[in-house]
């Protein structure tokens, strides 16, 4: 700080430094973002979070869903739900649905994306384009297509079958007890098949190159450096993709609802459908709405149970892997 001669010997006053600039602060530096993540936020909170709450709540109800919920009865809707052997039949189902897609969609899966991963394979693009394809097509017009092509009255898959001596008279692949939930567990495995395999990609573009060159260099096999290398270096991502494969397929519904509704005689009824039939049954003399919100809670706990059942041969598992 100096003082200054004026022309007529006067002194000026010292000149004050320039106040130092606070540094904006954090809601103010990421203002826009949070700004953007607003829309995000409500969405979430109004179709996610509230009717979370909502089913909770109007669990504990006999509400036919027409005005406010008087009629409060405690925990009779969950006593009946797990009373009811309908319930754990529709749940048996969707278990089913899932050890399907675990056992056998998760290692096919890994064994074609294991060959479409090979850079000397030629139109190795088109494959995974023409695998992904059912994915993005809309689950109930596959419902509706493969109804079609099964129908027992000149549908193409009994033509054929038919035409080459397979079997004698048509099969009905969709209305037979015996034959429906198979049928709809192979519809489900090819349209869930290219999503899991998307999954086995993206894992193994994680592994190093180097390390499969350091393999061949000390003389491994292909066989070998994919057992001793490749496999082990996936567990830990395997553990997330049978989680991801585990929780689509255990809530397989808009595949049953387009083709079968649970029939016939609810061989093919699903949880997800059984909580549909209380809730919007046209059928039923009143809608059950607060019995369906407690089926829909009590398969939400028991998801929760098998998947923290899980848990510790999951971790030992990504604790191997990641050794």
């Amino acid at each position: 700080m100096t003082t200054t001669q004026t022309r007529g010997g006067a002194a000026r006053a010292p000149s004050a430094p320039p106040p130092a600039r606070r540094p904006p602060g954090r809601l103010r530096k990421h203002l826009w973002s949070y700004v953007f993540l607003v829309p995000m936020v409500l969405l979430f909170g109004g179709f996610t979070v509230w009717p979370m709450i909502a089913s909770w709540w109007y669990a504990f109800f006999d509400w036919d869903g027409v005005g406010a919920p008087t009629k409060w009865i405690g925990v009779d809707n969950f006593a009946e739900v797990l009373g009811n052997e309908m319930f754990w039949q529709a749940f048996w189902h969707s278990f089913l649905f899932s050890v399907v897609a675990i056992c056998v969609e998760m290692p096919l899966a890994l064994l074609i994306a294991i060959l479409l991963n090979n850079p000397r394979l030629r139109g190795r693009n088109l494959y995974r384009l023409s695998l992904f394809l059912p994915v993005v097509a809309t689950t109930a017009v596959v419902g509706i297509v493969f109804a079609v092509l099964f129908d027992p009255a000149g549908g193409f898959v009994n033509d054929i079958l038919m035409t080459l001596g397979l079997v004698e008279r048509p099969i009905n692949f969709l209305g037979s007890t015996s034959t429906a939930l198979p049928t709809l567990m192979g519809i489900d495995l090819w349209k869930g098949f290219g999503i899991t395999l998307i999954y086995w990609l993206a894992a193994l573009q994680t592994v190093p190159k180097n390390v499969h060159e350091a393999a061949r260099i000390d003389g491994a096999t292909s066989g070998q450096t994919l057992r001793y290398v490749t496999l082990p270096m996936l567990t830990p991502i395997a553990i997330v993709i049978l989680l991801l494969v585990f929780q689509r397929s255990l809530n397989t519904f808009d595949l049953v609802q387009a083709t079968t509704q649970g029939g016939p005689v609810y061989a093919t009824d699903v949880v997800p459908t059984y909580i549909y039939r209380y809730a919007f049954d046209p059928f039923l003399q009143a809608p059950r709405y607060g019995f369906a919100c407690a089926a829909g809670v009590v398969f939400g706990v028991l998801t929760l149970v098998v998947t923290l059942v899980q848990a510790p041969l999951l971790r030992h598992r990504y604790q191997a892997g990641a050794a």
